[in-house]
């Protein structure tokens, strides 16, 4: 019973790819690509995708708002941001 309440926390704490099932698929296909480009910024993700950079902005959005992308500046131009996923490949 331990086992599935650790389960239980762990899916909590990160809502892994059960979260990105429910999401539209460009959503998926973002999350996709970053599982194997690990980390890329916004106008890279529209380049890999082939999706418009507005429909990339609104999966990377819904994205965050399940937990499963995260976010940082850019160190080498400011301006960016650096997106990577926050779950584990399965």
């Amino acid at each position: 019973m331990s086992t599935s309440e650790a389960t239980t926390g762990e899916d909590e704490a990160n809502p892994g790819w059960d979260a990105v099932r429910e999401l539209p698929p460009s959503a998926k296909l973002v999350a996709k690509v970053l599982e194997y480009q690990e980390t890329l910024t916004q106008s890279q993700l529209a380049e890999e995708t082939l999706l418009p950079p507005r429909t990339v902005r609104y999966a990377l959005n819904r994205l965050e708002e399940v937990g499963v992308v995260e976010s940082r500046f850019s160190f080498s131009d400011a301006r960016k941001r650096l997106y990577s996923l926050s779950i584990d490949a399965r």
